[in-house]
């Protein structure tokens, strides 16, 4: 209502400027809401220079833009303009924390990618959908062994249009892999799942692997896209490394998790090291 439609009756009078307050806030978190958005897809998208597949001089200008650019507006228009067509413009993640990952995946594992090649979606061999097969050499199962006995494939889609994802084929280097089990009983990975070389995994996010993330899947961990968010559940943790770092996986995802108490509401726990854990983490950790 505009101050010429005032029809009088104060108590719209003493609304109005609340409203607008209130419209400039949901204005500013839906901006918040689309940054984080844009920038976790930005992130995904630039992940493919690093793949054998990638197209060098494409992802050389975009990695040159990022250095120069002054705003992310820009990086992105370029991003748009340049980006190949079929490669990921219909696959968009939302932000997990990795304990979201290993709640909401069916199977978790430690191993090593030893080869890759296309094969079809099922046993026709006339059948037109291909999937990507990845050979592993499993070395360790986190979560999943009741419903997989045995790791030797995970298959991913072709078109990462389609959210497939790539790992390099690399026999000495291990990766930390979620995944979910298909009717057929494939195990599927695609691009909004966790998929991590070993060495990136934190001391903290290891030891949560075997003691912590399992045992509070109870728990709710909610991105915090601005100052003004608030719990929405008793058992929720909002996660804030977007906020205090700028970036997605910060010092909550690496060294905290989200703590189930007795009372069933939910908190932010910094995992306690061994302090001479780093000398024997190939012994006692996975």
């Amino acid at each position: 209502m505009s101050p010429e439609e005032d029809n009088g009756n104060p108590d719209e009078k003493v609304r109005f400027p609340w409203n607008l307050a209130l419209k400039k806030k949901e204005k500013e978190k839906e901006k918040e809401k689309k940054k984080i958005m844009q920038a976790y897809i930005m992130e995904k998208k630039l992940r493919f220079c690093k793949t054998p597949q990638a197209l060098m001089g494409l992802c050389g200008v975009v990695l040159w833009s990022l250095s120069v650019a002054t705003s992310r507006a820009l990086v992105l228009g370029l991003l748009a303009l340049l980006w190949p067509p079929g490669r990921g413009e219909a696959c968009s993640c939302l932000p997990t924390h990795p304990q979201q990952h290993f709640c909401r995946s069916a199977v978790v594992i430690r191993a090593k990618v030893t080869s890759e090649k296309i094969v079809t979606a099922n046993e026709d061999p006339a059948n037109p959908n291909k999937l990507l097969q990845y050979e592993l050499k499993r070395m360790k199962m986190f979560k999943g062994v009741e419903k997989v006995k045995e790791v030797r494939y995970v298959y991913t889609s072709v078109n990462t249009s389609l959210c497939g994802t790539r790992i390099a084929v690399n026999s000495k280097r291990q990766y930390f892999i979620t995944g979910n089990v298909l009717n057929d009983g494939k195990i599927f990975i695609n691009m909004c799942n966790y998929i991590q070389p070993w060495e990136n995994v934190s001391m903290a996010q290891r030891q949560s692997l075997n003691h912590h993330y399992l045992f509070n899947c109870d728990c709710e961990v909610t991105i915090c896209y601005s100052p003004t968010c608030n719990k929405s559940m008793r058992n929720q943790c909002l996660w804030t490394d977007w906020l205090l770092e700028r970036k997605l996986y910060g010092n909550q995802a690496h060294h905290f998790f989200c703590k189930k108490n007795e009372d069933g509401t939910c908190k932010w726990q910094l995992v306690q090291h061994h302090p001479n854990r780093e000398e024997f983490v190939d012994v006692i950790e996975p």
